[in-house]
């Protein structure tokens, strides 16, 4: 299985945001905003990040395949 974030990118098209506005407000590396968009392994502080920046829970950014 492998976890996928497009539940993610959906939450930013939602709330108008860019891939550089979530950088901003999580306050995470453009690396690590890379890495998420190749669905690869982050660490779950970047996770917690970036769940806290955007109000929401994991369940709201991840899914696994």
């Amino acid at each position: 299985m492998a976890l996928s974030y497009k539940k993610l990118w959906k939450l930013l098209i939602d709330k108008d945001l860019k891939k550089k506005d979530l950088q901003r407000l999580a306050g995470i590396s453009s690396a690590s905003v890379t890495k998420l968009g190749k669905n690869e392994n982050v660490n779950t502080v970047i996770l917690e990040k970036v769940c806290r920046a955007l109000d929401c829970d994991i369940g709201d950014i991840v899914e696994l395949n």
